[in-house]
């Protein structure tokens, strides 16, 4: 079975930091049809998703009204489930591949994390489940948020592209950095700790639904988790790492209504 989803890659002259980025993504993801946007503005793209894709001349109009750009050219892709010839996928493998990026990053952050958590363990001789899960917790949304608040427009440009809430809600983008650095303090004082884990999972598995749509819509978007300040490609790890986060959260839950 074939769909008639797209890909396409706009070529757009004008866009020189992450606040360019920003404007082309929200301004793209207006248009009827199109269902997610990934934009690289040093290298002055925007690849785009739809089924199907507006016309190039309405892709033009719109990326002008968002400022002081310009659409060059659309280089369009085949279907993104249709069976192609050697030479035509050829063709179009730079359209339809995945961004490019290494998950070495992110396993290394995340196993600092962890080894943190483990010395903090050895230091005072509490090796209960819930005091770990809570320190690691408490890493993983400070030195996460950390990153996203590099480059906060870039960020939401990115994340838009996959978030559920931040699709129909623009601002949710922005704020979610602060959302996560709070948690991370939460976690850290052991603040109302029902409030945190409740939060934690309802926040983790609507993240977690956006990043499986984007997965099985085969999206070229990138993962924003640790904003843009590290090209890391959407894969199942990054489903992995939101429902771990869930079942963590759901677990302290239990522990706390025992």
């Amino acid at each position: 079975m074939t769909t008639d989803k797209r890909l396409a890659t706009l070529n757009i002259t004008g866009m020189h930091c992450g606040g360019c980025a920003s404007k082309i993504n929200t301004a793209l993801l207006k248009l009827d049809g199109i269902d997610s946007v990934d934009v690289t503005p040093h290298e002055g793209k925007a690849v785009s998703s739809g089924s199907p894709l507006p016309d190039d001349n309405m892709l033009r109009d719109d990326v002008a009204t968002a400022g002081d750009y310009t659409l060059t050219s659309v280089e369009m892709a085949e279907p993104a489930t249709a069976a192609l010839d050697p030479s035509t996928h050829q063709h179009h493998a730079t359209a339809q591949e995945q961004p490019k990026g290494s998950l070495y990053p992110l396993f290394l952050i995340v196993g600092f994390i962890a080894g943190v958590t483990l010395l903090v363990a050895v230091s005072t001789g509490d090796w209960s489940a819930d005091p770990l899960m809570r320190q690691f917790m408490a890493g993983f949304f400070i030195v996460f948020s950390f990153f996203k608040l590099l480059d906060p427009s870039g960020f939401v440009s990115a994340y838009r592209g996959y978030d559920l809430i931040a699709r129909k809600i623009p601002a949710w983008g922005w704020a979610y950095p602060f959302v996560e650095l709070a948690l991370g303090v939460a976690y850290l004082l052991t603040w109302v700790p029902v409030v945190t884990n409740a939060v934690t999972l309802v926040l983790m598995l609507v993240r977690a639904a956006g990043v499986l749509k984007a997965l099985l819509d085969k999206r070229a978007v990138r993962c924003a988790c640790l904003g843009t300040a590290l090209n890391l490609p959407m894969t199942k790890i990054t489903l992995v790492e939101d429902l771990t986060m869930a079942a963590m959260a759901a677990v302290m839950l239990l522990i706390l209504s025992i």
